[in-house]
């Protein structure tokens, strides 16, 4: 038996990758599908177990996970599916323009991992299109909070080397709107990875027709990257609307200080957070993302 870890799967087939750097194909053995608090998900870490032969691999356990990354099962139904398991931290990729970035997107997908208990880092690249000032006015909030935030460029180039290390030896979870860059960013700083630009969107369009929605890739100095569903593909999912304010970080500093224990931060009199907006120390714009959510959760409810 060897260990290894899930790196995409197909209509039962599972693509694992050993312990020894070499890729098998394996299938879930029916025991421990049916045996299984959890359902088989791409990032796990498995035992496998050949046949007599060893020609024939099978994943004969599934071991604990240390986190994962769910949505909301497809068809707008409210049900766990989970994007990844044992991810370390989510990677959201935008582009200063083209496409044009939409912040509320970017909040939304900061929920999710607030709400995993994942870290976070947030990508700005192609900023050789916009000047420092405009591309800190617009995003400087999220250093601010504290996500890292790191501004790249292929083209100039600019933030590669930082962004690589933060890569390094970690499973992160690489996430963002179509366009964003996020193949020519992986190229450009694993020229052996070979991805074509748009691979990422190719990948993830086929696999939402099949048993998973991820696929992973080794990285060639250690750690992987998976690629994932679109942000509006992301649904939120066991937040309870009195835990919001818990996934903005900012909010959540200040949330003791106000007047009720109770406080959503709407139009409560006594709010801390919704003084410290007008005061400008709290960003207008995440506040009305965190309003917005807030009454998805509620029409939920």
């Amino acid at each position: 038996m060897i260990g290894g870890v899930v790196l995409h799967g197909t209509g039962g087939v599972w693509h694992v990758r050993g312990e020894d750097g070499t890729v098998r194909q394996a299938s879930l053995r029916g025991a421990v599908k049916h045996a299984a608090d959890v359902k088989l998900a791409v990032g796990d870490a498995v035992v496998l177990r050949p046949d007599r032969r060893g020609q024939v691999w099978a994943i004969a356990e599934i071991l604990p996970r240390r986190s994962q990354l769910v949505r909301r099962s497809p068809g707008g139904a409210w049900g766990e599916r989970v994007i990844v398991a044992n991810v370390d931290q989510v990677v959201v990729v935008f582009a200063i323009a083209k496409p044009e970035p939409h912040r509320r997107m970017l909040d939304r997908f900061l929920v999710i991992a607030e709400a995993n208990a994942l870290a976070a880092r947030v990508v700005i690249n192609k900023i050789d299109l916009a000047s420092e000032a405009a591309i800190e006015a617009r995003f400087g909030d999220y250093r601010r909070i504290g996500y890292p935030l790191h501004c790249t460029s292929t083209t100039i180039p600019a933030g590669l080397d930082a962004l690589h290390d933060a890569l390094r030896g970690r499973t992160s979870v690489l996430t963002g709107p179509s366009g964003a860059g996020k193949s020519s960013l992986l190229n450009a700083m694993y020229p052996g990875l070979g991805l074509r630009v748009g691979e990422i969107s190719e990948s993830v369009e086929k696999g939402r027709h099949t048993t998973v929605g991820a696929f992973m890739h080794p990285l060639p100095d250690g750690g992987y990257v998976v690629d994932t569903p679109g942000l509006r593909e992301v649904g939120l999912w066991r937040i309870p609307a009195e835990a919001l304010a818990g996934c903005f970080p900012e909010i959540r500093e200040r949330a003791n200080a106000c007047r009720f224990t109770d406080c959503r931060h709407l139009t409560e009199p006594g709010c801390a957070v919704r003084e410290a907006v007008q005061a400008g120390t709290i960003s207008a714009e995440r506040h009305e993302s965190y309003v917005k959510v807030m009454g998805e959760l509620g029409n939920r409810e």
